[in-house]
């Protein structure tokens, strides 16, 4: 087991403890615990690259506990209604989406292999930003309102655009199935 995927499987158990200090009121914790997993995301990272630790392991772990501490989160904030619930709807369902587009693609016996696209990678930065500065608000920084609305905007228009750039590629994927599918027959 490398460090990396210690950091990572750390940061998976770190996710039930931000949610219920988030759920009991304890925002400062929350807050703490959600900067927590994000310096350990990049310590994990620079060990990974800079002393070869990558592992096949770590390739699913690292993005699971990432994309696990955001969805949690972003639920909670949104039942909270420190996130709008349009957005909280939004972000969970291009997640579940791209799931199940994944395991589609598997059933039918041609896998895709999802790498992040850049649009998903600054969509992912804007709704970490979005979540942090909604804990922030919460715990110890309450001058955030005046950019949260143009922030929560900006990340809803990110997460359709994402949505829509991994369906494309999902659709382009399938179709190229189909037709060396019919050509081999």
């Amino acid at each position: 087991m490398t460090i990396p995927n210690i950091i990572s499987i750390m940061r998976l158990l770190l996710v039930p403890c931000v949610i219920y200090a988030l759920l009991e009121g304890a925002t400062g914790w929350a807050f703490a615990g959600f900067i927590l997993a994000g310096v350990s995301d990049g310590v994990d990272g620079f060990i990974a690259r800079h002393f070869d630790q990558r592992s096949e392991l770590g390739a699913y772990l690292d993005p699971m506990a990432d994309k696990l501490l955001l969805v949690s989160v972003f639920v909670v904030l949104g039942l909270m209604g420190q996130l709008p619930l349009w957005l909280v709807v939004l972000a969970v369902s291009r997640d579940v989406l791209i799931v199940l587009a994944v395991l589609l693609s598997t059933v039918m016996h041609h896998p895709v292999h999802v790498r992040p696209l850049f649009v998903s990678k600054v969509n992912t930065t804007v709704q970490i930003v979005v979540a942090g500065l909604a804990l922030a608000r919460l715990s110890v920084w309450p001058a955030v309102d005046a950019v949260m609305p143009f922030l929560i905007a900006v990340s809803g228009i990110l997460t359709v655009a994402s949505a829509a750039a991994y369906l494309v590629a999902w659709l382009k994927h399938m179709g190229g199935a189909r037709e060396g599918e019919s050509s081999s027959r």
